[in-house]
C-alpha cells in the first residue's frame, strides 16, 4: 500500500504495551494515517461508537478481556477492515478471529514495514466483499466478444485512440461518454474499454442509475456512515470507493437528479468522494463511463442535465450508430451472434435463408442489437427446417406488395393465371419501376417504396433476373 493510498484513513489501534503502541502509531502516523490509539476495550468500544473506522488493529489480550471480542460483538461497520495482532503461539487464535470477521492477523513484535501490506490486503477484501454483494444483484458480464463490421470501423479507431491514450497515462483516466439508442451495446462497449484498458486487473462496477430509489441513490453511489439517516445503523461502503482502482460504469447516468449529477461531477473533477453523512473525503482514484440513450445536449437545453456534467464528459464522447444504419454488417453481426447463441443452446449452425437474409436486411430493429440478438434466440428454439427463415419478421415480398396494394398501384381487375404467377418477378419490376420514377437514386426509391436502401441492393444482386 502506498503512503497515497493510507492518506486520511482512520485507523483503531487497540494495544495493551504502551510502547508498542506509540511504535505502531507513529508508523502508520509515517503514513499520513489518523489513528486513534487505546489501551483497553471498554475505551475501544466508546471510540467504535462515536468514529467511522477504515481499520482496525485489535491486540488480543487486553487488560478487560480479548480484543476479538469486538468481533464476536458485530461492533464493527461493514466498511472497516479488521487486522489482528497476536503473539508467537497464538496464530489458531487468530484464524479463528478471522473466521469471525477479521481480514487478517500480524505477528508480535510487529514490524512496521509489513503494516502497509496488510492494511492493503484487509481493505482489499472489504471492498472485494462490497463488489460481491452489488453483483449480487447486477451480474456483469466481463468476456465481452464484440463484433465490429464496416459499419462501425471509425468508432473502433476512437475505441483504439482511447485505449492507446489510457495506456500513455496509466491512471487518472477522462470519462468516457457513450451515447446511443437502448440495445445498441453500450454496456458491451463500456465492458470492452474496461477489460482492453491499463484498470482491466481492477473492478467493474455497473450501475444501472434508473433503478436507484431517489432516496437512497446517495448513499449507493458514495456510501454513509452510521446515523447518517433513520436507518444507517452501520457505515457502509458506496460503489464509487468500491471501484477504486477499476471503473465505475453508470448507465443512464441522466436519470440522476440535478443535486445527484453535481456530486458526480464533483467526484469525477476531485478524485474524491465524502460518505453521506461523514466529514472526511475518500480518495477515488477510477474511470468513469457514462451511457445514455437520449441526446443529452437537449437535456441540457431541456433544464434535465447539468451542463458542466455534460461539457466534463465531453471529452471521449462516442456516438453508436443505430442497427438500422450498419447496412450489410447485420447479416455478419446476425452470423456472429447465431455463431455464439447456437454454442449456448447446444444447437448446430445452419446457413439463413435468402428470404432470411432479406428480412434481416428489411427490419427497423427499433431495439438494435439487443432486439437482434431476441431475434435469433426465438429462431434458434422454434425454427425448423434446413435454413433460418426468421419467419416472426415481417416478408419482404409482402411488405412491399401489400404497399403497393394499398396506394392502387395494381390493377383491381387483374387475375391470376392459371399456370401461376412469380411474386419475386412482380417485387423486381416494383422495384425497377421505383427506381426509374426516382431517376436512378435508389435512396429515393427505397423511400417510395417503404423498404430500406439495403434491400434494394440486396434484391437487386440476389432476385431473379
Amino acid at each position: 500500500m502506498t503512503d497515497s493510498a493510507l492518506q486520511g484513513a482512520s485507523v483503531l489501534l487497540v494495544e495493551d504495551e504502551p510502547l508498542l503502541r506509540k511504535q505502531v502509531a507513529a508508523a502508520l502516523e509515517r503514513h499520513n494515517a489518523d489513528v486513534t490509539a487505546v489501551g483497553t476495550l471498554d475505551e475501544a468500544r466508546r471510540m467504535i461508537q462515536s468514529l467511522p473506522f477504515d481499520f482496525a488493529l485489535l491486540d488480543v489480550n487486553l487488560p478487560d478481556g480479548l480484543g476479538t471480542d469486538l468481533l464476536s460483538e458485530d461492533v464493527f461497520s461493514p466498511s472497516t477492515a479488521v487486522v489482528v495482532c497476536t503473539a508467537e503461539g497464538g496464530v489458531q487464535g487468530a484464524v479463528e478471529a478471522i473466521k469471525n470477521g477479521a481480514q487478517d492477523y500480524l505477528l508480535k513484535p510487529i514490524d512496521p514495514a509489513v503494516l502497509p501490506l496488510v492494511l492493503h490486503r484487509a481493505r482489499a477484501s472489504r471492498q472485494t466483499a462490497r463488489l460481491a454483494e452489488h453483483d449480487r444483484h447486477n451480474p456483469a458480464t466481463t468476456g465481452e466478444r464484440l463484433f465490429f463490421g464496416d459499419a462501425l470501423d471509425s468508432f473502433r479507431r476512437q475505441l483504439d485512440k482511447i485505449i492507446a491514450a489510457d495506456e500513455r497515462l496509466g491512471r487518472d483516466l477522462s470519462p468516457v461518454l457513450l451515447e446511443g439508442e437502448t440495445g445498441t451495446g453500450k454496456t458491451s462497449i463500456a465492458r470492452w474499454l474496461h477489460h482492453h484498458g491499463p484498470l482491466a486487473t481492477g473492478p467493474l462496477v455497473e450501475v444501472n442509475c434508473p433503478a436507484l430509489p431517489e432516496s437512497l441513490a446517495e448513499s449507493e453511489l458514495f456510501g454513509h456512515e452510521r446515523g447518517a439517516f433513520t436507518d444507517a445503523k452501520t457505515a457502509r461502503m458506496g460503489l464509487f470507493e468500491a471501484a477504486k482502482g477499476g471503473t465505475l460504469f453508470l448507465d443512464e447516468l441522466a436519470s440522476l437528479s440535478l443535486g445527484l449529477q453535481a456530486k458526480v461531477l464533483k467526484a469525477i473533477e476531485d478524485k474524491r468522494i465524502r460518505r453521506l453523512g461523514g466529514n472526511k473525503e475518500i480518495d477515488v482514484d477510477i474511470r468513469i463511463i457514462a451511457a445514455s440513450n437520449r441526446d443529452l445536449a437537449q437535456a441540457v437545453a431541456d433544464g434535465q442535465f447539468r451542463d458542466d456534467l455534460h461539457h466534463r464528459l465531453g471529452l471521449f464522447r462516442l456516438l453508436i450508430p443505430p442497427l438500422r444504419e450498419r447496412g450489410q454488417d447485420i447479416l455478419l453481426l446476425a452470423r456472429h451472434l447465431l455463431d455464439q447463441l447456437c454454442h449456448r443452446h447446444r444447437v448446430a449452425a445452419k446457413p439463413i435463408s435468402a428470404l432470411g437474409q432479406a428480412r434481416l436486411l428489411e427490419h427497423a430493429w427499433p431495439g438494435n442489437v439487443r432486439e437482434l440478438s431476441h431475434e435469433l434466440e426465438r429462431t434458434i428454439v422454434f425454427e425448423e427446417g434446413d435454413e433460418w427463415d426468421f419467419a416472426a419478421l415481417p416478408s419482404p415480398a409482402g411488405t412491399v406488395a401489400n404497399k403497393t396494394a394499398a396506394s392502387g398501384a395494381l390493377n383491381p381487375d387483374f387475375d391470376f393465371p392459371g399456370e401461376g404467377f412469380s411474386l419475386d418477378t412482380t417485387i423486381d419490376e416494383l422495384i425497377q419501376r421505383a427506381i426509374d420514377q426516382a431517376e436512378g437514386n435508389v435512396s429515393a426509391a427505397a423511400r417510395l417504396l417503404g423498404v430500406s436502401r439495403d434491400y434494394i441492393r440486396y434484391r437487386q444482386k440476389n432476385g431473379p433476373k
